[in-house]
């Protein structure tokens, strides 16, 4: 069965030691595509570096909303001009936070702004982080969709049924990650909404090196893309579907918003 992890963070520190090693094992998991997602203009640049000489690595370019007060004159012309690099299939990562306070949200709203309508320019999905902003999120996609076509992915989604029927019929993707596993009271509102996304529209993730799904949540510090396999056989089951089929539409979904051929 193939896999597509759709969102991991594999230039990040954490995975320096066995870089390769995580690639190799996510490739005998059955995860043939890994999309590796830059949060600022440095790791932009070394998502793409990885595309580049890991024939399982795509990249998205993006400054992340809890990146964009560190951002500097000129970084945002950096990652535009990746735009043009070869594997890179996305904008992003993207979105609004308000969970953390490392960035004000007027500041988040700008580069948000920014990526939406490079996307559209670009004729690009863009990778879209929402934490604790749904109330901020929501009215700047619909102004985004009134433009135009708006093609991308709510990723590692923790919203509700009602937000993942909005964001569908705006033409966004959600992808699931490790906490739709997660088996506290606190997710059942997620696990509910992940059974209600069209079929046509469903991604799965990782996140790595972050929500590494159940049961090695609290045995494992680290996510990987390997553990994919681990979130959709819990999505499937959520689903009541078979995981064959659920893997093979999650890869079709994928390849064909990022255009993977």
């Amino acid at each position: 069965m193939p896999f597509i992890d759709t969102h991991a963070h594999l230039d990040q520190q954490e995975f320096d030691p066995d870089r390769q090693a995580v690639i190799d094992r996510a490739r005998e998991s059955g995860v043939e595509t890994i999309v590796c997602v830059g949060v600022t203009a440095d790791s932009s640049q070394a998502v793409v570096a990885l595309a580049r000489t890991h024939v399982e690595v795509f990249a998205a370019v993006g400054i992340h909303p809890n990146s964009a007060a560190e951002a500097q004159p000129g970084d945002w012309d950096r990652v535009l001009a990746l735009l043009d690099r070869s594997r890179v299939v996305a904008l992003g990562e993207t979105g609004l936070d308000r969970h953390w306070d490392f960035t004000p949200i007027e500041l988040q709203s700008d580069y948000f702004d920014r990526h939406l309508r490079a996307a559209q320019q670009h004729d690009r999905p863009v990778v879209i982080h929402c934490r604790e902003a749904e109330a901020d999120l929501m009215p700047m996609l619909r102004e985004a969709a009134a433009r135009g076509p708006l093609r991308g992915v709510l990723h590692a989604f923790s919203g509700d049924a009602a937000m993942a029927a909005e964001c569908v019929a705006l033409g966004l993707h959600v992808s699931l990650a490790g906490n739709v596993t997660y088996t506290n009271k606190k997710f059942q509102t997620l696990r509910s909404a992940a059974a209600t996304i069209p079929a046509e529209r469903l991604l799965i993730e990782t996140d790595s090196p972050y929500l590494i799904p159940h049961p090695l949540r609290g045995r494992q510090e680290r996510n990987e893309p390997a553990r994919v396999v681990l979130t959709a056989q819990r999505l499937a089951e959520l689903r009541g579907q078979d995981l064959a089929v659920l893997a093979a539409q999650t890869t079709a979904n994928a390849r064909e918003l990022f255009r993977l051929g």
